[in-house]
């Protein structure tokens, strides 16, 4: 599969291959890496890269609303990096990713504690305005609207501890 993945503004062409059993051929902008990748936990992944022989964990999980699908959080590190997969096809149509109609919820793309709640229910956003802030990973992520509407919902306050795939702010 070739995948189109944007991080940090710097389009990459990626491709990955099975090679045999938890063995891969990664190709990223025509450089071809073999890499032994093993699933830990529902959004880990051990990696063994290059002829170093040490391990890196590395988490995936959904970006901050579950209907961005494309969207992606990935931690490497101690580094919290939004990466968008295939994210100028995905947007070429008139409506982007989200659409236009019904409610979107913002969601938690991992556990951590809400640091900040930036909209109140009424307040009216834009597309990709920061709702809430939340610490992930020693780290603080501002989680963003996938699109302009009103808020109707705030389902936190600051301090609370969120698991992945919770419900934070739904715009209409």
């Amino acid at each position: 599969m070739t995948f189109e993945v944007e991080i940090g503004g710097r389009r990459r062409t990626v491709s990955i291959e099975s090679a045999s059993a938890g063995r891969y051929r990664i190709v990223v902008d025509g450089v071809a890496h073999d890499v032994a990748a093993e699933r830990v936990g529902a959004l880990g992944f051990s990696i063994l890269a290059g002829g170093d022989g040490r391990s890196r964990e590395i988490t995936v999980a959904p970006a901050a609303n579950a209907a961005d699908v494309g969207e992606l959080l990935v931690g490497l590190d101690g580094r919290l990096v939004a990466v968008s997969v295939d994210g100028r096809r995905r947007r070429s149509g008139p409506e982007g990713a989200a659409g236009s109609d019904g409610e979107h919820a913002v969601t938690a793309p991992m556990p951590g504690r809400v640091v900040r709640v930036l909209v109140a229910p009424g307040d009216s956003v834009t597309a990709r305005q920061g709702v809430v802030v939340v610490e992930a990973m020693k780290m603080e992520n501002e989680l963003r609207t996938p699109r302009a509407g009103v808020v109707k919902d705030v389902a936190v306050t600051p301090g609370t501890l969120v698991e992945a795939g919770r419900v934070l702010v739904v715009v209409t």
